[in-house]
């Protein structure tokens, strides 16, 4: 089967319930391929849990759906030892997060403690409970939404938290045309849906097509430039860290998969640099004063670093 014949399906099959969004099913497509995590932070209303159940309905995967709320505990999304009536001995009780792929609505509703809980899970893909330790699905995806932080009962992010995420993206508003044929195609009571188009093994086969995609030294040193632009930056208190470098290589790579091309190109890395980048970059006070939000300064910096010239293909 052909790179892109598995992802047009899945893009089909996503389309039957969200309309529009192009890019932004790409790119959540493109963090699957990655072996990432997504976050989708966006208002009330506008399809965040759609678009990421969506896809998870569309793989042939175990999923599990957590509606992340302020009483919810650590143990609710890791698991618990409990004993064994039977055996006298601690029988593990395995949580929300056991799974291949997770759904974490308005994970931002959690405390920061909640939220904590899911650090080892999305870094190392493992959960230890009471000293032991459980491993995940190599498929394991975490598939996140938050509203904005301005909304009441929502909870800032650690910065921790936020790195481990590969991407986020925002959807914004449909256009009226867009939400025209929301309204025809949802206004029944029959709604359309979703069924699984590709199996688990189907991604990760393409995972291992995307260690396969070239990318030159030149490239490399272009997100090193990029990157290094951010950590000396005077607005910004918080610049790109290593795994922010190495995700915007990775995303970089499945992306020219994506367009069926064996190399990756400087357009790649210009186009993926706001999904990958932009939520780990932490302003400085002045920079609010100065009219300088990280989009801005971002594009900025993108704006002055050389693009690298040459024959990309090796």
């Amino acid at each position: 089967m052909a790179n892109t014949e598995v992802l047009d399906r899945v893009r089909e099959n996503i389309s039957k319930v969200v309309v529009g969004k192009e890019s932004a099913i790409d790119l959540m497509l493109c963090t699957m391929l990655c072996g990432g995590h997504l976050l989708v932070e966006d208002v009330p209303g506008i399809g965040k849990t759609t678009l990421i159940r969506s896809l998870a309905q569309s793989i042939s995967a175990d999923f599990k759906r957590i509606q992340f709320t302020p009483d919810l505990l650590p143990s609710d999304i890791t698991g618990f030892s409990m004993p064994d009536m039977k055996s006298g001995e601690n029988r593990f009780v395995p949580g929300g997060i056991m799974s291949q792929i997770v759904i974490a609505d308005e994970i931002n509703r959690a405390s920061p403690k909640t939220q904590a809980a899911l650090l080892e899970c999305m870094q190392e893909k493992q959960v230890t409970v009471d000293g032991i330790t459980y491993p995940m699905s190599d498929m394991f995806m975490v598939l996140a939404t938050q509203n904005p932080v301005e909304y009441t009962g929502t909870y800032l992010l650690p910065e921790a938290q936020l790195d481990r995420f590969m991407m986020c993206i925002n959807l914004g508003y449909p256009t009226a045309e867009e939400e025209k044929e929301i309204m025809i195609r949802f206004e029944s009571i029959e709604q359309p849906t979703v069924s699984a188009v590709a199996s688990v093994e189907d991604i990760l086969t393409l995972r291992k097509q995307v260690d396969e995609v070239i990318c030159t030294d030149a490239i490399r040193e272009y997100i090193i430039r990029i990157v290094e632009a951010t950590r000396n930056n005077r607005y910004l208190q918080l610049g790109i860290s290593p795994r922010g470098s190495l995700w915007l290589l990775r995303a970089s790579k499945a992306w020219a998969l994506m367009q069926d091309r064996g190399y990756v190109l400087p357009d790649d890395i210009q186009f993926l640099a706001p999904a990958v980048l932009l939520h780990r970059l932490i302003t400085k006070p002045e920079a609010v004063l100065s009219d300088m939000d990280s989009r801005r300064i971002l594009r900025n910096i993108m704006s002055v670093t050389a693009i690298p010239a040459g024959v990309y293909k090796e």
